[in-house]
């Protein structure tokens, strides 16, 4: 692996190699970012099929969270870190617990959570060695299962949007094709109906959409038929990648906006988004919601609080949307300038108060 030529490359700062062979740990905790604060990104566990490519996951989602959390307006950083397993076989005390000893070693330049792969409990394990971690049991004064809070923050998200799109942010009877009826989706769909919009479902697992026709009267549809429903928007909830060349000319709709991570294939479809007229939400500016929750860990976890702060991915978006007409751009390239200017205005302020002490410093021991 070329590992200082991959981290010039967006500049990563740090990367820390992790093994213990009695508890088969092999880690890698990728810091990206710690302009804004320090580094807060979720621990994934997967089984890789080489260190190149764990590696390679680890930098994508660092910067991917230092993207989210300066969007997000969060004072943290962004970092990652990837466990090389299959987390339905390999998992062990020992492992979460001399990881946590890593991460303590960092003495808070590195903040954990869960991620794909690990849990609550994994994260109260890490929690007995070392008090950076996030996402842990209410019973340590946590915020538990992010899920209701994630999806709160995607639906505020959704009123934005529609706002942008249709001039009012209200969903009474806009038509909602949902992709994916997992925990976070659920939620979303139960405050879409209670707002009385109408709800066209799909997922693989029949028991979820069956839920959702039962409880809100939600229409259902193949998985692979969900792109050709005629709608006001499209709300991908599962997979990633999800809007792509066989997809994007299928979809009938004025919104994109969902939350589920990394729904353009590539850049370019973010481009075609925005020559068709949708308004797309881009999605780590709308499903924020689950990181500002655990965020408001650090201070000492306080549910209203931590609900109110989530209401900000509106604003959030607003800001977004106005770059995007500022500069010409899409909406996907003007999320990334919303946490690009925040990031380096920030390095501005640094920069400019170090030159200010050194100047004092120098007046005063100069005479």
């Amino acid at each position: 692996m070329k590992v200082f030529s991959k981290m010039e490359q967006y500049d990563y700062e740090q990367v820390i190699v992790c093994q213990d062979k009695a508890s088969r740990l092999k880690a890698m905790i990728v810091i990206h970012n710690t302009t804004l604060g320090p580094a807060l990104g979720g621990t994934r566990m997967w089984p890789y099929d080489t260190e190149e490519a764990a590696f390679e996951d680890a930098l994508r989602l660092a910067k991917g969270m230092t993207y989210k959390n300066a969007a997000a307006g969060l004072n943290l950083g962004g970092g990652k870190a990837v466990i090389i397993g299959d987390p339905r076989k390999d998992k062990n005390e020992e492992m979460f617990r001399v990881f946590g000893r890593f991460i303590e070693g960092l003495n808070g330049r590195y903040i954990t959570a869960e991620d794909v792969g690990t849990t609550v409990e994994d994260m109260d394990i890490i929690h007995h060695e070392t008090n950076f971690v996030t996402g842990i049991s209410p019973a340590f004064g946590a915020s538990g299962n992010p899920s209701p809070v994630t999806a709160y923050g995607v639906y505020v998200g959704i009123k934005a949007a529609a706002n942008e799109a249709f001039g009012s942010d209200h969903l009474n009877g806009k038509t909602i094709a949902v992709q994916g009826v997992g925990s976070v989706a659920y939620h979303l769909c139960k405050r879409l109906h209670d707002e009385g919009a109408r709800l066209v479902v799909t997922d693989i697992q029949k028991e979820s959409v069956q839920r959702a026709e039962n409880e809100f009267g939600a229409k259902a549809v193949a998985p692979e038929d969900i792109y050709d429903v005629s709608c006001d928007i499209f709300s991908p909830c599962a997979l990633g990648a999800v809007i792509n060349d066989d997809t994007i000319d299928r979809i009938q709709t004025k919104v994109v906006a969902g939350a589920a991570n990394n729904q353009l294939q590539l850049d370019k479809h973010g481009e075609h988004l925005y020559k068709k007229g949708i308004v797309y939400a881009p999605d780590y500016v709308i499903n924020a919601g689950g990181v500002m929750n655990v965020a408001d860990e650090l201070n000492g976890y306080n549910r209203e609080r931590a609900m109110k702060k989530v209401e900000s991915v509106y604003d959030n978006l607003k800001k977004v949307f106005a770059i995007s007409k500022r500069d010409n751009i899409p909406t996907s390239l003007a999320a990334d300038r919303l946490a690009e200017e925040r990031i380096e205005k920030m390095k501005h302020a640094r920069t400019s108060f170090l030159r200010s002490e050194r100047h004092i410093l120098s007046r005063r021991f100069s005479g």
